[in-house]
C-alpha cells in the first residue's frame, strides 16, 4: 500500500513543478469593452424572476451580453439604436419608487439604466454603470417595472 501512495506524492509533485520549457510571450490586446457583473443581481422578486423561461430567452440575454461586451459605457448610454433602447431610470416612474433597494445604494448607484435584451421581446435589463462595468441587479423578462 505505500508503493501506491509514494507513487500518487511523485504524480502530484511532477504535476506541481513548472515546466522548463520556455515560453512564448505574446502580446494580446486585451478589447476596452464594458464587462458585467452579477454582483447585486437580485432574482427574488417574482416581478424580476427568470424563473420558468426557456433556453431562447437565456441564450437572446448571453449573445446580447456578449454584443455589448464589445463597446464602452458611453457608447451603450449615447446609443440610438431601437434594438437597444438603454436609458436612465426615473424611478418615480417606476414600480420601484425606491430604487433597487440593494445596501449603499446611494453611494454606488450614480444613474440607474436599463436596455432591452431585443426588440420588444425578452424584457429589459436594469442595472448601473461604476466605470466600464454594468452590475446588472434585474432582469426584467415580462416589462414589470414600469406598469
Amino acid at each position: 500500500m505505500s508503493s501506491k501512495k509514494n507513487k500518487k506524492r511523485q504524480d502530484t509533485d511532477i504535476r506541481r513543478q513548472p515546466s522548463s520549457a520556455p515560453r512564448e510571450v505574446v502580446n494580446v490586446k486585451i478589447p476596452e469593452g464594458i464587462s458585467f457583473s452579477f454582483l447585486y443581481y437580485q432574482d427574488g422578486k417574482d416581478k424580476f424572476s427568470i424563473g420558468g423561461r426557456d433556453a431562447k430567452y437565456l441564450a437572446s440575454l448571453l449573445k446580447r451580453l456578449r454584443d455589448l461586451s464589445q463597446l464602452k459605457a458611453q457608447e451603450i448610454i449615447n446609443n440610438q439604436s431601437k434594438s437597444l433602447r438603454c436609458h436612465g431610470i426615473v424611478w418615480q416612474d417606476t414600480t420601484e419608487p425606491n430604487g433597487f433597494g440593494i445596501p449603499n445604494e446611494d453611494q454606488l448607484v450614480n444613474m440607474p439604466y436599463q436596455f432591452q435584451i431585443s426588440a420588444n421581446e425578452y424584457g429589459r435589463v436594469h442595472g448601473f454603470f461604476s466605470e466600464n462595468i454594468f452590475y446588472i441587479v434585474w432582469l426584467d423578462p415580462d416589462h414589470n417595472l414600469y406598469s
